[in-house]
C-alpha cells in the first residue's frame, strides 16, 4: 500500500541523499569496466542518450515516484541485497530504481516479486559471481523440469530499460567448463526467471555468458521484449549446450522483438502452454533456431503450444528455422532427462519472410521420439501430441552440402499424424549450389506446396 504522508517530503530526502551518492561516486577512483560500456553520461543507443541523475530526478517528480538510485559497493561487496531491497521496499509500488553504476557485484540470490507501476533504468553491469558450488547451493527452482535460477522476478506494470548498455553477466564460461558438455545439470541455473509478469515492457537489455538459459518467461502475460541482446560464447573446449536465450512457459500474448541472439541452443523456445507468441525483426545465430517444444515429457498431463507467429527473421549457421519436438507416448525415465506419455496439441503456427545461410540441418524438422537418456528416436509413433496448422510461407537461403531435405517431419501415427502443413514460396540451395527440392515425410496428411517426395510412410 502507498503511505499517505507527504511525497514532496520523501522526494526531498530522497534527493539530497542521490546527490550525497554521486558525490562520493563520483570521488571514487573509476572502476575498471568490461565489454566498452563506459560512464553513464556518454552512454547512448539508437540516438537516445542515457538519462542523467537530474533528469531521473526530474522523471521521479514529475511522475511522483519514489527514487531509489543505487551505486555499487566501494569495496567489491555484493549489490545483491541492496538491488533487492529497492524493488522489495521503497520502490516496489510506482519507483523509480536507477542504476548508472559500471559493475554491480551479484554474490546472492534475489526475489524480487510483486513489483507494481515500476520504472527500473539499468545503465551498468549485474555481474554475478563465479562460486559455482555457492550458487548450486542457493538456487531456487522454477517449477519446470529441475530448472533453477537465481533471480526471481515479477510484477504487475514493469518499464525496465537498459538503454543498450544495461546487462547482466552470468559469469558463464565457469560454468560450460564445469558442466563438461553434459546437459541439464540439477542446479544448474538460469540467469533470470520473469514469473508472474504481467502488462510490462523490458527493452535494450544485454544478456551474455549466461549460466545456463538466459532466461525463463513463466505464468506470465502481455509482455513486450524489445531490443535484446544475448550472447553465449565459450573460449574453451567446451560447448555452450542449455544457453537457450528465452523459454516461455504457461504464458500468453509475449512479444518478442529486435533480438539479436547468438549462444548454443534455443534462440527462442517454447515449453508447454505457451499461447499467442510472437517473434519478429530479429537475428539468431550459432544456436538451434526456433523450438516449440518440447512437449509431452510429464506423464498424463497435457500441453498446448498455439498461435505462434514468427516473421521477418534472420538465420545464420543455426540448425534450423524451426523445430518441434515431442516425447514419444511411452514413460522412459524421469524429468530433465527422461519422460514421456503426455499428451497436447501443437497448432496455429505461421513462420514467413526468413532468410537463412549456412543451416547446418533441415530448415524445418519435427519428430515425436524425444529423449535425453539414451531412449531417443524409440516408439516414435506412440506419441499423442497432436502436431497440425502449420505454415511456411516465403522462406529462402542456404545449407550445408550435408543436408538433402528442406523438411524432416516426423509424426506420430497415434496421434493421427501431422494435418495440414504448407509451404508457399520456401527454397534452400546448398553451399555448393545444389538446389533443394525434397521433403521427408511420415504420417504427413493434408500438405500444401509441397510434395512427400522424401519417403512417406504410413505406419
Amino acid at each position: 500500500m502507498h503511505h499517505q504522508h507527504s511525497p514532496s517530503l520523501n522526494l526531498r530526502a530522497v534527493m539530497a541523499l542521490g546527490f550525497l551518492l554521486l558525490q562520493t561516486a563520483l570521488a571514487l577512483p573509476s572502476a575498471t569496466h568490461r565489454g566498452g560500456v563506459g560512464p553513464a553520461s556518454k552512454r547512448a543507443t539508437a540516438g537516445e542518450e542515457a538519462p542523467s541523475m537530474t533528469q531521473i530526478q526530474q522523471q521521479a517528480r514529475d511522475e511522483r515516484r519514489a527514487l531509489c538510485a543505487i551505486w555499487p559497493r566501494s569495496d567489491g561487496g555484493d549489490d545483491g541485497p541492496a538491488i533487492s531491497a529497492a524493488l522489495t521496499g521503497r520502490c516496489r509500488q510506482r519507483g523509480l530504481v536507477y542504476l548508472p553504476g559500471t559493475v554491480y557485484n551479484i554474490k546472492t540470490p534475489m526475489t524480487t516479486m510483486g513489483l507494481s507501476d515500476v520504472r527500473i533504468v539499468q545503465l551498468g553491469r549485474l555481474l554475478w559471481s563465479p562460486d559455482i558450488q555457492y550458487w548450486l547451493s542457493v538456487s531456487m527452482p522454477v517449477g519446470f523440469q529441475n530448472q533453477s535460477t537465481v533471480w526471481v522476478f515479477g510484477g504487475d506494470g514493469i518499464n525496465w530499460d537498459g538503454y543498450g548498455t544495461g546487462t547482466l553477466d552470468g559469469n558463464g564460461q565457469v560454468w560450460y567448463d564445469w558442466a563438461q558438455g553434459r546437459g541439464n545439470l540439477p542446479r544448474r541455473p538460469m540467469n533470470i526467471n520473469l514469473r508472474q509478469l504481467t502488462r510490462s515492457r523490458l527493452r535494450r537489455l544485454r544478456f551474455v555468458q549466461s549460466q545456463m538459459w538466459t532466461m525463463a518467461i513463466t505464468y506470465s502475460h502481455d509482455v513486450d521484449l524489445e531490443d535484446m541482446y544475448v550472447k553465449s560464447t565459450s573460449n574453451s573446449r567446451w560447448n555452450t549446450l542449455n544457453t537457450d536465450g528465452c523459454d516461455t512457459i504457461n504464458s500468453d500474448k509475449i512479444n518478442f522483438r529486435r533480438w539479436q541472439v547468438s549462444n548454443g541452443d534455443d534462440a527462442i523456445a517454447l515449453k508447454g502452454n505457451s499461447t499467442n507468441i510472437l517473434i519478429e525483426d530479429s537475428v539468431f545465430s550459432h544456436g538451434q533456431g526456433i523450438a516449440v517444444g518440447s512437449m509431452g515429457q510429464y506423464l498424463g498431463r497435457a500441453d498446448t503450444i498455439s498461435g505462434l507467429r514468427l516473421r521477418n527473421i534472420r538465420l545464420i549457421d543455426t540448425a534450423h528455422v524451426l523445430y518441434v519436438k515431442t516425447w514419444s507416448g511411452q514413460s522412459r525415465g524421469f524429468p530433465p532427462n527422461g519422460g514421456g506419455g503426455g499428451t497436447g496439441v501443437a497448432q496455429d503456427i505461421v513462420v514467413e519472410n526468413v532468410r537463412f545461410q549456412g543451416m547446418r540441418q533441415q530448415p524445418f524438422f519435427s519428430w515425436q521420439c524425444e529423449n535425453y537418456s539414451g531412449h531417443a528416436g524409440e516408439d516414435c509413433n506412440s506419441s499423442l501430441v497432436k502436431i497440425r496448422n502449420m505454415h511456411f510461407r516465403d522462406v529462402s537461403g542456404t545449407v550445408v552440402d550435408a543436408v538433402t531435405d528442406i523438411g524432416s517431419l516426423q509424426c506420430s501415427s497415434a496421434a493421427g499424424g501431422c494435418n495440414d502443413i504448407s509451404a508457399d514460396h520456401v527454397s534452400a540451395k546448398t553451399l555448393g549450389g545444389r538446389e533443394l527440392t525434397s521433403w521427408h515425410c511420415e504420417n504427413v496428411h493434408g500438405n500444401v506446396g509441397f510434395a512427400c517426395n522424401g519417403g512417406d510412410k504410413k505406419q
